[in-house]
């Protein structure tokens, strides 16, 4: 990850010691919100590494609930999170792990509604930046500073024709495409950067492809 400017190494302005564990917690939080495309009514946040031994005493659970409930870094609101969630009627479920992980500061979220449940796996890598690196078990690196389209999918034969194609007919160019697959024949995830953000109506046209299961899109 190469930074763009002293910003980038910085951070933006945030509550907290440190803006690994607030901002990019924040962060981490959001995109999971972002990705999962609905109102969570749970969430299970397991904190890994420095995140386990810290996040009480920096507030990293604070900020990534205020980013689970849709708060930017420099809203103020997130010092309020735990009670806004519970205003909510959201359930929070806090765990630390003691399993080894590749980063230290490294997140685990599961949220759920009434009809289903979305896991994202993050890292604060420093300055407030950060990278999705697991969605529902497939390994990935998202970033969220590029538009991203997450298409699950069965994995059967036409797939990536029938979204490349849906994507052509709008006009929409795909800067880097990845697809990935538990096993042939189950369930696959393609992992779209478009250099244009996608309307909601190129998203319902590929919800509606056959043996879509889910798409998600993220804006930066």
């Amino acid at each position: 990850m190469k930074y763009q400017s002293v910003f980038d190494i910085i951070g933006p302005i945030m509550i907290g010691p440190s803006s690994s564990h607030t901002a990019g917690a924040a962060r981490i939080g959001r995109l999971s919100r972002t990705l999962f495309g609905k109102e969570p009514v749970k969430a299970v946040i397991t904190f890994y590494g420095s995140f386990a031994k810290t996040f009480k005493g920096h507030g990293t659970d604070v900020a990534i609930i205020g980013g689970i409930l849709g708060f930017d870094t420099f809203d103020n609101r997130i010092v309020d999170s735990f009670a806004i969630a519970k205003d909510l009627g959201m359930e929070i479920e806090i765990k630390v792990s003691e399993e080894e992980v590749d980063h230290p500061n490294t997140a685990r979220i599961k949220l759920f509604n009434h009809q289903y449940s979305f896991e994202v796996v993050g890292i604060s890598i420093g300055g407030g930046k950060v990278e999705v690196v697991e969605v529902n078990g497939f390994k990935v690196r998202l970033t969220g500073e590029y538009p991203t389209l997450l298409v699950l999918h069965e994995d059967r034969f036409g797939m990536i024709s029938a979204v490349s194609n849906t994507l052509s007919r709008f006009e929409i160019n795909i800067g880097h495409m990845e697809v990935s697959r538990k096993a042939r024949g189950k369930q696959s995830l393609m992992i779209i950067e478009t250099d244009q953000i996608p309307s909601d109506d190129i998203k319902e046209e590929i919800e509606r492809i056959p043996y879509v299961l889910n798409v998600s899109f993220i804006s930066p």
